[in-house]
């Protein structure tokens, strides 16, 4: 039997068992009647029992999926129950306010997370985020099994929504934006995401339709929040790709807390397995710390900072690749003289602080900046041989090369080096007045940029060089006619850049709950406004402002069947940011105009039990129009802009998603995405824009062995029908539209617990919470995915072959993770 039916029957042999539910957790603040801490607070449950300290401070263990009943009793306060039910490994937030007068009786269940249903927001647990596997684990690997939400390389974290692209989504950790490196063309150099996941407690994410309080982009909005330790705690990871390490910390009085994480990741292993073979010796690492320092009731602080050293060393040796037909098998044989060198250093930190003036006002403070330090630096020389392959099974030199159909060469040269300092300065209120809250916030933005670039690629093919299609030069009819024209690089770039962004920005917003009848409803209004000018060496552009007015409605009819409508849009304004406005030859168009975007999104969220375990079914139907678009080039996944707002396009599409409890305690889901994206620029008519897949379907799926409960499973898998892309150079793309090959993937993972809430038999073993190994196994079923083509030259054709650049086979990976 075959390595890949071994795997199938092995992998559907786990994927069909049952498992055991676990353990939750509650904890909050205890306040009295005048909102000061109360201590002494005697908390109790199923025969467990603990105590609030001096900061009203409490933290139980309860089972979890049955409903338990939270006793609260004090000697000068009247006593008080909560009816609960929680998931396993839940951590749920119980806030309580004891009154010497009369006893509260209440009941919470949090079961599906629903609480930002009526926002059309997805909440991921980040239990989920840090189990499931995937080749570049982390919160962007769960997000590329929802619908909507695409990407073609396992290597790198960015992704595109709705027919955006990776430039276009927002991304918040604790209300702070952050920001990606500017330089990275290929995943394998991307390293780490900004977000740790040991540390994340909460992930929100919206596809599209989304608030004024979030900021400007077209597409999407992730907002993060790190945890608040309550006492002193410690994860630690380690596998063949790296490791990371966090740390709970929290004072005495627990005014003080701070969560730190400290991560390494290597890619060797994942390089390696693509058919390039290499010298690669990467160095990912980063250092980041939440610290929370609680002044007074009224007054909060917080500080978030990050340091990031990414070095990427890459010396390509051999490669080999075999295409073509059973009939015309061929191959692509190349060797490599040079390397790349290439360093990210960034440089984060952030401020927060929060004063409640009032039980109805709020304002927060938060100072920002960004500092990054890149340099991209390369001289690869390729030599390679275009040929027939031997397909005679009896011949002596079956699979090799026979026949030489074409020989070239390729130089590759950058010196390409940024700086960029990003500063931010923000104000934000909150205001409750009886059924409504206001919400409102003022920032300053200054992006100060220093970028030079230099690369150039020069093709020779045959003996002799190729000339661009773009430069105006004599007949070049080599080899029958002698050239006698300039010699100039295929490809050129050059270009050096000092710009200063200024930009104000701001929003209102108000939102409301109430009734139509016997139906619940939501509202929400807002509007934004944003307001920035380009200046620099010998640039001057001028100021431009743009308005984005954005609304949502809710309704929850008094059904049997619970249900939530919704329908939610507005206009949308991207501002360009500094890679927006670089054109394709490196300078700096600083007039460019803001990318708009109408939204309109409705959804139906569909909630209910089935085998009595409860399940989500979320449907989003929504329309993009498009205008004063930015037309760009994808390249694995670096984006060269035209700069110019020269098009106009639309986005449609139908996401569906089914979540819930398909093993009991445990959350699965399904998820299907039709897409259709296309542009029109300067009115030539409508074509596919480069991030139109037009397919989608995710699963991401969870299971326990029955006889064996500690053994888990973990699944994600992720089907793409093809983009467009992998053009020859300068190709027309109304003259020649391609399509990658479908993108296929499995991820699967196997998890034996070998200790679980502190059950090890020797002392040593009872400090850890926790401790498994795990083997995972990346792209299980070895599909072929390609990510770009390579062109070519055949000589005495000269035709153009498109080989597929492969992205990682197979990869067996071992981990292990304790916690303490």
């Amino acid at each position: 039997m075959s390595t890949n039916k071994l795997l199938l029957v092995f992998f559907c042999f786990c994927v069909g068992l049952v498992a055991s539910a676990q353990s939750a957790r509650i904890k909050g603040i205890i306040l009295d009647k005048n909102n000061q801490p109360v201590d002494n607070v005697n908390v109790f449950c199923l025969g467990k029992t603990t105590q609030s300290n001096t900061n009203g401070f409490f933290d139980l263990a309860v089972p979890a999926n049955q409903k338990l009943v939270v006793v609260f009793t004090h000697v000068s306060l009247k006593k008080t129950t909560v009816s609960i039910v929680l998931k396993s490994n839940e951590d749920y937030e119980f806030n309580l306010v004891m009154n010497d007068h009369e006893e509260q009786m209440g009941e919470v269940i949090v079961i599906a997370k629903n609480k930002k249903r009526v926002q059309g927001i997805t909440t991921i647990e980040p239990e989920v985020i840090r189990k499931i596997p995937g080749a570049n684990a982390g919160i962007e690997n769960i997000l590329k099994t929802l619908p909507g939400v695409n990407s073609n390389n396992e290597l790198s974290t960015q992704y595109a929504v709705r027919g955006g692209n990776y430039d276009e989504n927002l991304v918040y950790v604790n209300e702070i934006e952050v920001y990606r490196p500017f330089l990275i063309r290929s995943g394998q150099q991307e390293g780490l995401s900004f977000t740790n996941t040991d540390l994340v407690q909460n992930i929100d994410f919206s596809a599209g339709g989304f608030q004024a309080k979030f900021g400007d982009k077209l597409s999407s909005v992730l907002d993060i929040t790190y945890r608040k330790p309550v006492k002193f705690g410690a994860n630690l990871e380690a596998s063949f790709l790296g490791g990371s390490l966090s740390v709970d910390a929290v004072s005495k009085n627990k005014k003080w807390s701070a969560v730190t994480g400290v991560r390494y990741r290597n890619n060797s292993l994942l390089v390696k397995s693509q058919e390039t073979q290499t010298n690669f010796t990467p160095t990912f690492a980063d250092i980041q710390t939440n610290i929370n320092y609680q002044a007074s009731a009224k007054w909060q602080w917080s500080f978030l900072g990050n340091i990031s050293q990414n070095k990427y060393q890459y010396q390509p040796l051999t490669r080999q690749t075999n295409f073509g037909t059973i009939d015309n098998p061929m191959a692509l044989s190349i060797y490599y003289e040079g390397q790349e060198k290439d360093k990210y250093n960034t440089y984060f930190g952030a401020i927060k602080t929060t004063f409640k003036a009032s039980s109805n006002f709020t304002l927060k403070f938060i100072g920002s900046v960004f500092h990054t330090l890149e340099q991209e630096h390369f001289d690869v020389f390729a030599q390679y041989r275009l040929g027939e392959v031997d397909a005679n099974i009896g011949s002596d030199t079956y699979g090799d090369v026979s026949f030489t159909r074409g020989i070239g060469s390729q130089l590759n040269h950058a010196r390409n080096d940024l700086d960029a300092l990003i500063i931010n300065t923000e104000v934000k209120g909150f205001h409750d007045w009886k059924e409504n809250q206001f919400e409102w916030g003022v920032k300053y933005t200054r992006e100060s940029i220093r970028d030079r670039i230099v690369e150039w690629e020069v093709i020779d093919s045959a003996g002799f060089s190729i000339n661009p299609p773009i430069v105006i030069l004599p007949k070049n009819d080599q080899p029958y006619i002698s050239y006698t024209g300039p010699l100039v690089p295929y490809q050129n770039v050059r270009a050096t850049n000092f710009n200063t962004i200024n930009r104000f920005s701001g929003y209102a917003q108000w939102s409301r709950k109430g009734n139509l009848g016997s139906s619940e409803v939501w509202y929400n209004a807002g509007v934004r406004m944003h307001n920035w000018e380009v200046s620099g060496d010998n640039v001057m552009g001028k100021s431009q402002v743009t308005f984005s007015p954005r609304a949502q409605f809710a309704i929850k009819p008094n059904w049997e069947k619970d249900m939530v409508f919704r329908i939610s849009g507005g206009l949308y304004h991207q501002p360009p940011f500094y890679r927006e406005l670089r054109d394709a030859d490196g300078v700096v168009q600083p007039n460019v105009k803001a990318q708009q975007s109408i939204h309109f999104v409705l959804s139906n969220d569909y909630s209910f039990k089935m085998w009595n375990r409860p399940f989500k079914l979320v449907s989003e139907l929504y329309y993009k129009s498009l205008a004063d678009v930015n037309t760009y080039t994808i390249d694995n996944v670096r984006i060269r802009y035209a700069a110019n707002n020269n098009a106009k396009g639309y986005a449609q599409g139908l996401d569906v998603r089914l979540n819930g409890e398909f093993v009991p305690g445990t959350e699965s889901w399904f998820s299907f995405g039709y897409l259709k994206t296309e542009e029109n620029s300067n009115n030539k008519g409508y074509i596919a824009r480069p991030t139109d897949q037009r397919l989608k379907f995710g699963l991401l799926f969870q299971d326990f062995m029955p006889n064996i409960p500690s053994v888990k499973i973990y699944l994600n898998l992720v089907y793409n029908t093809g983009l467009p892309g992998g053009s020859p150079s300068y190709a027309d793309p109304y003259l020649y539209q391609n399509r990658l090959r479908d993108y296929r993937r499995a991820d699967v993972g196997f998890s034996k617990v070998l200790i679980d809430n502190g059950t090890g038999n020797s002392n040593w073993f009872k400090s850890f919470k926790e401790l498994a190994i795990g083997l995972e196994i990346f792209n299980l079923f070895d599909n072929q995915n390609a990510i770009t083509n390579t062109w070519v030259r055949d000589v005495y054709s000269k035709n153009q072959y498109a080989i597929p650049n492969y992205m990682t086979t197979r990869v067996f990976n071992i981990k292990l993770s304790a916690k303490l």
